[in-house]
């Protein structure tokens, strides 16, 4: 795999992954690489410096890519630290809190969309969370 940086022909810059840099060719070549930040179809690559880490760093994809991804990254240690993983039960763990049933106290899990709806309309106060469980590769 290969990150290039691109930028589009209203200058916005933006990072995307590739196989191989033939790869990017023949997605260029095709209009199939498209800006991230408004769609435009007039891509290039922009100058980037060649990433270099250390042999001892032995997970360099691990670190960080920007101030925002660290805060998201502490604010979810925070949450998973302090919140109950209630995991698929968390529509009927966050109903039964918000009526009563049981104490209240900090919770995290998995709703189906037209349950974390349902909550809403209820009343019941619910927000997602800028993650995702899933694993992807």
């Amino acid at each position: 795999m290969i990150k290039f940086s691109l930028k589009c022909a209203k200058d916005h810059r933006f990072d995307s992954w590739f196989s191989s840099n033939a790869d990017y060719d023949r997605l260029q070549a095709r209009g199939l690489v498209s800006c991230a930040v408004c769609g435009g179809d007039s891509v290039e690559k922009a100058i980037m410096a060649p990433r270099v880490t250390a042999k001892n760093n032995k997970n360099p994809l691990s670190a960080p890519a920007s101030p925002a991804e660290q805060a998201v990254r502490e604010l979810r240690a925070k949450i998973e630290k302090s919140a109950d993983d209630v995991g698929d039960n968390f529509a009927v763990e966050a109903r039964k809190m918000h009526e009563g049933e049981v104490p209240e106290r900090s919770i995290i899990g998995q709703a189906k969309p037209e349950e974390a709806k349902a909550l809403i309309e209820d009343g019941v106060p619910v927000m997602p969370l800028p993650w995702s469980n899933r694993r992807t590769n």
